[in-house]
Protein backbone atom coordinates (compact mmCIF):
# COMPACT_ATOMS: atom_id res chain seq x y z
CA UNK A 1 0.00 0.00 0.00
CA UNK A 2 0.97 3.40 -0.99
CA UNK A 3 2.01 5.54 2.29
CA UNK A 4 1.24 8.67 0.44
CA UNK A 5 -1.57 9.32 -2.12
CA UNK A 6 -0.95 9.31 -5.23
CA UNK A 7 -0.55 13.18 -6.91
CA UNK A 8 -2.46 13.19 -10.58
CA UNK A 9 -1.33 15.14 -13.32
CA UNK A 10 -3.36 17.11 -16.11
CA UNK A 11 -2.67 16.16 -19.69
CA UNK A 12 -0.55 19.49 -19.81
CA UNK A 13 2.09 17.99 -17.90
CA UNK A 14 1.94 14.68 -18.70
CA UNK A 15 3.09 15.80 -22.00
CA UNK A 16 5.58 17.97 -20.84
CA UNK A 17 7.28 15.65 -18.78
CA UNK A 18 7.09 13.32 -22.38
CA UNK A 19 8.65 16.30 -24.26
CA UNK A 20 11.58 16.43 -21.87
CA UNK A 21 11.94 13.25 -22.68
CA UNK A 22 11.60 12.58 -26.08
CA UNK A 23 12.44 15.74 -28.09
CA UNK A 24 16.34 15.57 -26.41
CA UNK A 25 16.20 12.05 -27.90
CA UNK A 26 15.31 13.08 -31.27
CA UNK A 27 17.90 15.88 -30.86
CA UNK A 28 20.60 13.61 -30.34
CA UNK A 29 19.67 11.55 -33.08
CA UNK A 30 19.40 13.42 -35.91
CA UNK A 31 21.23 16.04 -35.01
CA UNK A 32 24.26 15.93 -32.47
CA UNK A 33 25.46 12.39 -33.38
CA UNK A 34 25.41 13.28 -37.68
CA UNK A 35 27.04 16.45 -36.72
CA UNK A 36 29.58 14.65 -34.72
CA UNK A 37 30.26 12.24 -36.97
CA UNK A 38 30.11 13.98 -40.10
CA UNK A 39 28.87 10.55 -41.78
CA UNK A 40 26.36 8.41 -42.72
CA UNK A 41 28.73 5.24 -41.13
CA UNK A 42 30.51 3.56 -38.95
CA UNK A 43 31.26 6.67 -37.11
CA UNK A 44 27.53 7.42 -37.06
CA UNK A 45 26.53 4.31 -35.18
CA UNK A 46 28.94 5.03 -32.46
CA UNK A 47 27.78 8.92 -32.37
CA UNK A 48 24.32 7.29 -31.50
CA UNK A 49 25.24 4.19 -28.95
CA UNK A 50 27.15 7.31 -27.09
CA UNK A 51 24.68 9.93 -27.93
CA UNK A 52 21.40 8.04 -26.57
CA UNK A 53 23.49 6.72 -23.80
CA UNK A 54 23.85 10.12 -22.55
CA UNK A 55 20.06 10.61 -23.46
CA UNK A 56 18.98 8.30 -20.98
CA UNK A 57 21.24 9.01 -18.33
CA UNK A 58 19.30 12.11 -18.65
CA UNK A 59 15.85 10.53 -18.29
CA UNK A 60 17.06 8.88 -15.43
CA UNK A 61 18.03 11.92 -13.91
CA UNK A 62 14.43 13.88 -14.76
CA UNK A 63 12.86 10.93 -13.35
CA UNK A 64 14.65 11.76 -9.92
CA UNK A 65 14.52 15.19 -9.77
CA UNK A 66 10.92 14.73 -10.20
CA UNK A 67 10.18 12.61 -7.58
CA UNK A 68 12.69 15.33 -5.34
CA UNK A 69 10.21 17.70 -6.32
CA UNK A 70 7.20 16.52 -5.42
CA UNK A 71 8.11 14.42 -2.53
CA UNK A 72 10.96 16.36 -1.30
CA UNK A 73 13.13 13.14 -0.63
CA UNK A 74 15.34 10.87 -2.17
CA UNK A 75 15.35 7.82 0.33
CA UNK A 76 14.68 4.75 -0.68
CA UNK A 77 11.41 4.17 0.32
CA UNK A 78 10.09 7.44 -1.00
CA UNK A 79 11.42 6.90 -4.68
CA UNK A 80 10.00 3.30 -4.28
CA UNK A 81 6.33 4.25 -3.52
CA UNK A 82 6.52 7.31 -5.81
CA UNK A 83 7.52 5.05 -8.57
CA UNK A 84 5.54 1.86 -8.29
CA UNK A 85 8.67 0.54 -6.84
CA UNK A 86 6.51 -2.20 -4.84
CA UNK A 87 6.49 -5.80 -6.26
CA UNK A 88 3.28 -7.58 -7.26
CA UNK A 89 1.34 -8.81 -4.57
CA UNK A 90 0.12 -11.63 -6.39
CA UNK A 91 1.67 -14.29 -7.85
CA UNK A 92 0.60 -15.02 -10.59
CA UNK A 93 1.77 -11.38 -12.44
CA UNK A 94 4.56 -12.95 -12.39
CA UNK A 95 3.43 -15.83 -14.42
CA UNK A 96 1.59 -13.25 -16.94
CA UNK A 97 5.04 -11.59 -16.85
CA UNK A 98 6.54 -14.90 -17.73
CA UNK A 99 4.17 -14.67 -20.69
CA UNK A 100 4.59 -11.50 -22.10
CA UNK A 101 8.61 -11.77 -22.23
CA UNK A 102 8.13 -14.37 -25.19
CA UNK A 103 6.07 -12.61 -27.32
CA UNK A 104 8.11 -8.99 -26.40
CA UNK A 105 11.08 -11.02 -27.36
CA UNK A 106 10.14 -12.38 -30.63
CA UNK A 107 7.77 -10.17 -32.05
CA UNK A 108 9.52 -9.15 -34.98
CA UNK A 109 10.40 -5.59 -35.88
CA UNK A 110 8.31 -3.47 -38.10
CA UNK A 111 10.75 -3.46 -41.48
CA UNK A 112 10.58 0.24 -42.32
CA UNK A 113 12.85 1.57 -43.91
CA UNK A 114 16.33 2.51 -42.11
CA UNK A 115 19.69 3.55 -42.21
CA UNK A 116 21.38 -0.01 -40.77
CA UNK A 117 23.99 2.72 -39.25
CA UNK A 118 21.02 3.54 -37.22
CA UNK A 119 19.90 0.12 -36.52
CA UNK A 120 21.70 -0.67 -32.92
CA UNK A 121 20.84 -4.73 -33.68
CA UNK A 122 22.49 -4.42 -37.21
CA UNK A 123 25.37 -2.71 -35.81
CA UNK A 124 26.37 -5.48 -33.57
CA UNK A 125 25.61 -7.97 -35.98
CA UNK A 126 27.81 -6.33 -38.87
CA UNK A 127 31.62 -7.47 -39.87
CA UNK A 128 32.24 -3.92 -38.63
CA UNK A 129 30.54 -3.91 -35.40
CA UNK A 130 31.68 -7.24 -34.34
CA UNK A 131 35.47 -5.97 -35.10
CA UNK A 132 35.01 -2.90 -32.68
CA UNK A 133 33.29 -4.26 -29.87
CA UNK A 134 36.42 -6.83 -30.24
CA UNK A 135 38.28 -6.56 -26.79
CA UNK A 136 36.73 -3.32 -26.51
CA UNK A 137 35.67 -3.18 -22.87
CA UNK A 138 35.38 0.76 -22.44
CA UNK A 139 32.55 0.69 -25.18
CA UNK A 140 30.61 -2.79 -24.21
CA UNK A 141 30.53 -0.92 -20.89
CA UNK A 142 28.76 2.21 -22.58
CA UNK A 143 26.14 -0.27 -23.88
CA UNK A 144 25.77 -1.63 -21.04
CA UNK A 145 24.94 1.54 -19.36
CA UNK A 146 23.10 2.74 -22.39
CA UNK A 147 20.62 -0.92 -21.85
CA UNK A 148 20.21 -0.70 -18.15
CA UNK A 149 18.72 2.81 -18.52
CA UNK A 150 16.99 2.26 -21.72
CA UNK A 151 15.05 -0.60 -19.77
CA UNK A 152 15.05 0.01 -16.09
CA UNK A 153 16.13 3.57 -14.67
CA UNK A 154 15.29 5.67 -17.79
CA UNK A 155 12.24 4.74 -20.24
CA UNK A 156 10.55 2.52 -17.68
CA UNK A 157 10.76 4.66 -14.56
CA UNK A 158 9.78 7.10 -16.41
CA UNK A 159 6.66 5.67 -18.48
CA UNK A 160 5.69 3.33 -16.25
CA UNK A 161 6.93 4.36 -12.68
CA UNK A 162 6.38 7.78 -13.45
CA UNK A 163 3.96 9.16 -15.31
CA UNK A 164 1.69 5.82 -15.42
CA UNK A 165 0.65 6.35 -11.60
CA UNK A 166 0.13 9.64 -12.22
CA UNK A 167 -2.13 9.43 -15.41
CA UNK A 168 -5.74 8.29 -13.78
CA UNK A 169 -6.79 11.38 -13.17
CA UNK A 170 -6.09 13.04 -16.94
CA UNK A 171 -7.12 9.62 -19.12
CA UNK A 172 -9.42 7.32 -16.44
CA UNK A 173 -9.64 3.63 -17.00
CA UNK A 174 -7.61 4.30 -20.32
CA UNK A 175 -4.34 5.22 -18.99
CA UNK A 176 -2.37 2.32 -19.78
CA UNK A 177 -3.74 2.09 -23.22
CA UNK A 178 -2.12 6.13 -23.25
CA UNK A 179 0.91 5.41 -21.82
CA UNK A 180 1.42 2.99 -24.34
CA UNK A 181 0.75 5.16 -26.71
CA UNK A 182 3.23 8.12 -25.70
CA UNK A 183 5.72 5.44 -25.46
CA UNK A 184 5.68 4.66 -29.30
CA UNK A 185 5.62 8.07 -30.32
CA UNK A 186 8.67 8.79 -27.92
CA UNK A 187 10.54 6.74 -30.30
CA UNK A 188 11.16 9.80 -32.42
CA UNK A 189 15.06 8.57 -32.15
CA UNK A 190 14.11 5.65 -33.96
CA UNK A 191 10.71 5.84 -35.88
CA UNK A 192 10.46 3.10 -37.19
CA UNK A 193 10.12 1.30 -34.57
CA UNK A 194 6.74 3.44 -33.57
CA UNK A 195 4.40 1.04 -34.98
CA UNK A 196 5.49 -2.26 -33.34
CA UNK A 197 5.82 -0.19 -30.06
CA UNK A 198 2.23 0.48 -29.75
CA UNK A 199 2.48 -2.82 -28.72
CA UNK A 200 3.93 -1.74 -25.84
CA UNK A 201 0.73 -1.14 -24.06
CA UNK A 202 0.05 -4.04 -23.87
CA UNK A 203 3.09 -6.18 -22.62
CA UNK A 204 4.61 -3.05 -20.90
CA UNK A 205 1.82 -0.77 -19.61
CA UNK A 206 -1.24 -3.10 -18.95
CA UNK A 207 0.71 -5.49 -16.33
CA UNK A 208 2.38 -2.60 -14.43
CA UNK A 209 -1.16 -0.86 -14.35
CA UNK A 210 -2.76 -3.69 -13.24
CA UNK A 211 -0.93 -4.48 -10.88
CA UNK A 212 0.13 -0.96 -9.48
CA UNK A 213 3.69 -1.81 -10.32
CA UNK A 214 6.59 -0.98 -12.48
CA UNK A 215 8.32 -4.30 -11.91
CA UNK A 216 6.14 -6.25 -14.69
CA UNK A 217 7.00 -3.25 -17.35
CA UNK A 218 10.79 -3.31 -15.98
CA UNK A 219 11.47 -7.16 -16.19
CA UNK A 220 9.72 -8.02 -19.39
CA UNK A 221 11.16 -4.98 -21.31
CA UNK A 222 14.83 -5.82 -19.88
CA UNK A 223 14.63 -9.30 -21.59
CA UNK A 224 15.95 -7.97 -24.71
CA UNK A 225 18.31 -5.76 -23.19
CA UNK A 226 19.74 -8.91 -21.17
CA UNK A 227 19.82 -11.06 -24.44
CA UNK A 228 22.00 -8.61 -25.97
CA UNK A 229 24.39 -8.18 -23.12
CA UNK A 230 24.86 -12.14 -23.19
CA UNK A 231 25.40 -12.15 -27.08
CA UNK A 232 27.87 -9.43 -27.03
CA UNK A 233 30.00 -10.91 -23.89
CA UNK A 234 31.96 -13.38 -25.93
CA UNK A 235 32.29 -10.70 -28.58
CA UNK A 236 34.43 -8.42 -26.54
CA UNK A 237 35.98 -11.49 -24.56
CA UNK A 238 37.48 -12.84 -27.63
Amino acid sequence: MSSEPMPQWSRRRILAVWAAAALPMAAIAWVVAPWWAADDGFELSKALIAGLAAGLVWQSLLVLGLVWHERGSLRPAVVADALWLRPPTERRAWLVVALFAVPFLLAPAPDLPHSPHRDFAAFLQSDAGQAFFHGNWAWYGVVVVLLVANTVTGEELLFRGLLLPRMAGAFGRADWFVNGVLFAAYHLHTPWVIPGALLDALWLAWPSRRWRSAWPGIVVHSTASVLVMVLLWPVVAG
